[in-house]
């Protein structure tokens, strides 16, 4: 036992204690969207008229459906086609959480900072899903749509799907690019953090995942929490540089 405790004073930064908080904090937050999926899947008409609307203004906009073009390009490899379902299933868990226990073990300073963006991003993120659900391209296969990742999968079946907009795999991704292009070291480790956000842009809309508008959507999204984020934690800051 005393060796377990001297073990996690040398790995965790602040013991076990604030990094089981943490886990409490994702968790919460985890069931909180369950209630909100709860919500949402009660008026599946309303997110099909939604979808139906995000595909006429882009009609109507540029004249053409840029993700019928992004999954020609992704069916045009097999080896493209399978790394784009990967990237989808992966970005929005398996790398977040990496990242979060990356922060969290190696650049705790900046952590806090981290999970705060995150945080606001998909609380925005929830916001938008109960006032715009929004059914996937992938749902309208009468447009040319087709399903990418197979959602009639166990790990399908249990995702929340009329949650398009706005498409938090696009602000997760690019918050994740930001945060680790900042707290990586070696210039190529810079670039590829610096090219993650277009790479998942570009595989939620080949696999018909989300539109083009709710990729923007979730860009806005990454830009207001990275901009309120970074605002309070100055705002914090400046009372302690002015005692100093």
């Amino acid at each position: 036992m005393t060796t377990v405790v001297a073990a996690g004073r040398r790995v965790l930064p602040r013991g076990y204690l604030d990094f089981g908080r943490q886990l409490a904090i994702w968790l919460g937050f985890y069931f909180g969207y369950l209630a909100v999926r709860g919500l949402i899947d009660r008026n599946p008409a309303r997110a099909f008229i939604n979808g139906l609307g995000v595909i006429g203004f882009e009609q109507r906009t540029f004249h053409h459906l840029w993700e019928q073009t992004a999954q020609r390009v992704a069916d045009s490899s097999h080896v493209l086609l399978t790394a784009s379902a990967w990237t989808y299933w992966n970005s929005e868990f398996t790398v977040l959480c990496i990242t979060l226990l990356f922060m969290y073990l190696r650049r705790h300073e900046r952590f806090a900072q981290f999970r705060n963006t995150i945080l606001l991003a998909n609380m925005i993120g929830l916001i938008g899903y109960v006032v715009v659900p929004t059914a996937p391209p992938w749902m309208f296969a009468s447009y040319g749509f087709v399903d990418g990742v197979n959602h009639a999968s166990g790990i399908g079946a249990m995702a929340n799907p009329y949650a398009a907009m706005p498409s938090l795999h696009a602000a997760d991704a690019l918050i994740v690019g930001v945060v680790l292009f900042q707290a990586c070291r070696h210039w190529w480790s810079k670039a590829l953090w610096a090219l993650w956000p277009v790479w998942v842009w570009f595989c939620v809309i080949a696999t018909a995942n989300h539109y083009l508008l709710d990729v923007a959507a979730g860009i806005l999204v990454a830009l207001i929490a990275l901009g309120t984020v970074t605002w309070v934690a100055r705002r914090r800051a400046a009372p302690i540089a002015n005692v100093l």
